[in-house]
């Protein structure tokens, strides 16, 4: 057996096809995409499907598969959170079609079969063992409104919660761009299988696939597009100064390390787009950049410097000044848990500006916190973000001052709003990412900003739990289920842990549940909130209510939201 290594650029209807048999391995991490990635997905595939030219192809990126050739069975390397949401979406085109369409649809999402070809019916995608099976009985077998049915809490892991809350978002968004059009529903689907093209990179040992991946995903010494614009810059510079400048640019990229470096050239490119990227950032940089400044030297030293500067102090949480620093940097390291950088070019923008007024500083970097906040919380989609910072930046550009400060940086009324019904709602629901950012900011509030956390393992509990055994002391104070179930999953029932979940003392009774599971070690927890609950004598509806009420104050107060 050979170690070839093939790839070829297929269309859709050639990966989801009896040529390939994709298994994703045990060892491979779960199903992670949530409705952002599959959103943001959906979107550029839907932007360029509206594009004028009908015979242009999108290319989705590549998959590493370890593949004998002329077999079909593939164990997926690289592409399985590409291959399970692409499945996702035709399960979603499916569920909406009917009669040939549907047939025509569904088989590329389950090899129906041929007897003379030897073929058995089965998915063309099959899941690690924990989600195989509910894979194939929502997505492929097409239970979707089943599916949407169930309580997500009661779904066995994250990945489920993903795939539920990712066909939710399609379906609601294919019914936005199509309504009851089913032809032009069709057209789109046509455009998915004979238009989109992914690369599958092939080889039939799993050591030479494992060194195709780590090169497809090592970005240590390829050419990044800042060694381009660099060699494009310094070349311009006036030949008596180049040296000087050159030394600037290198001691700039020592600083940011490389590929910080290739990301403030994404946000500069941003500050001056004020939208999402269509092109490469070599093309969009040297368009919406370089053709803007009047001279090379202008650029390193008025944009590229002062830029990466202020991405420095916004990204190390390094502000420095005699007043506010310290609230300054606390806000700063708050930004950058967020799971986006999208924030990056207003703070950027702002900071380069303004850096030496520091009440000004302060005033803005709080407003900016709050926003951030407000969008991770309430699941913006990167689109959605990029569209609202946008008026940031835009209004940074006219004249600002603490005097007459930057408007666009404030919620409005609406967002406060939209705010509010989201911490009021179920937060245990959310993903986990913003679940553990509200709930640790909230704690943060409550201990004056004194805490800090690092928590290597952080879980969320219920207090009053998921299940009330009918014999329980639970019952007997929660006799009302619906009762049980408005404040089950809100944020007065939840507190962090440091620890990993104990699933058997999660239905202990109150007291045997502070003791055994809530205080840690020495009976103390490192957070606020889950010390409040451990110095609470009972825990009732009306106890809940009131300890809701009273951490919505907080918050509401902390990001000045009523």
């Amino acid at each position: 057996m050979t170690k070839k290594i093939s790839g070829a650029e297929f269309p859709l209807a050639k990966i989801f096809s009896s040529d390939f048999d994709y298994v994703i391995p045990s060892y491979q991490r779960p199903y992670a995409w949530t409705p952002v990635q599959a959103g943001e997905l959906l979107s550029d595939l839907y932007d360029f499907y509206l594009k004028e030219d009908k015979e242009d192809t999108y290319f989705l990126g590549s998959i590493v598969l370890i593949k004998e050739e002329g077999k079909p069975h593939a164990e997926v390397i690289d592409g399985q959170q590409r291959l399970t949401t692409l499945t996702i979406l035709l399960a979603a085109l499916t569920h909406r079609a009917t009669g040939q369409i549907r047939d025509a649809f569904h088989r590329y999402l389950c090899e129906p079969g041929n007897v003379l070809e030897g073929l058995a019916q089965k998915p063309r995608l099959t899941l690690r063992e924990r989600d195989r099976e509910f894979f194939k009985r929502y997505i492929q077998d097409v239970a979707l409104d089943e599916l949407i049915g169930l309580d997500p809490a009661q779904l066995d892991n994250e990945s489920q919660r993903n795939i539920q809350a990712n066909v939710r978002l399609f379906l609601q968004r294919l019914e936005s761009a199509f309504s009851s059009d089913s032809q032009a529903a069709t057209a789109f689907g046509g455009f998915l299988v004979q238009r989109c093209f992914l690369v599958a990179v092939s080889t039939p040992s799993q050591q030479s696939a494992f060194r195709v991946f780590s090169v497809l995903n090592s970005r240590g010494l390829d050419l990044l597009p800042t060694d381009i614009i660099k060699s494009d810059v310094i070349g311009k510079v006036k030949p008596g100064l180049r040296d000087a400048y050159n030394e600037t640019w290198e001691e700039l990229e020592v600083e940011t390390g490389r590929d910080g470096f290739a990301e403030v050239f994404g946000h500069i490119r941003m500050i001056y787009a004020k939208e999402k990227a269509r092109r490469s950032l070599l093309d969009e940089f040297r368009e919406r950049v370089i053709d803007k400044v009047p001279s090379a030297e202008d650029l390193v030293s008025k944009v590229i410097e002062p830029y990466t500067q202020a991405y420095l102090v916004a990204k190390n949480a390094e502000f420095v000044s005699t007043s506010n620093a310290a609230e300054v940097n606390a806000l700063l390291r708050w930004l950058n848990r967020i799971d986006n950088s999208d924030w990056l070019p207003s703070a950027m923008r702002f900071l380069a500006d303004h850096e030496s007024d520091a009440a000004y500083v302060h005033w803005f970097i709080r407003r900016l916190e709050r926003l951030a906040a407000y969008m991770h919380v309430c699941g913006y989609d990167v689109n959605a973000r990029i569209e609202r910072y946008a008026k940031v930046l835009n209004a940074l550009e006219k004249p600002h001052s603490l005097a007459q400060p930057v408007l666009a940086v404030e919620l409005s009324d609406f967002e406060k709003k939209s705010f509010l019904q989201q911490l009021e709602g179920e937060v245990y629901l959310m993903t986990a990412r913003r679940r553990n950012y509200l709930i640790l900011r909230l704690d943060s509030f409550l201990s004056d900003g004194a805490a800090t956390y690092d928590p290597s393992i952080l879980t969320i509990e219920h207090v009053l739990p998921q299940t009330v055994a009918k014999d329980s002391v639970w019952a007997v104070q929660w006799p009302n289920a619906a009762d049980q179930m408005r404040w089950l999953h809100r944020l007065a029932n939840l507190v962090p842990l440091n620890q990993r979940r104990n699933s058997q003392a999660q239905n202990h009774d109150f007291e045997r549940k502070k003791k055994a599971y809530f205080g840690g070690k020495q009976g103390v927890s490192s957070y606020v909130l889950t010390t409040q609950v451990l110095n609470t004598p009972a825990w009732t509806p009306a106890v809940v209510e009131k300890r809701q009420k009273d951490l919505i104050d907080v918050l509401a107060s902390a990001w000045s939201l009523k």
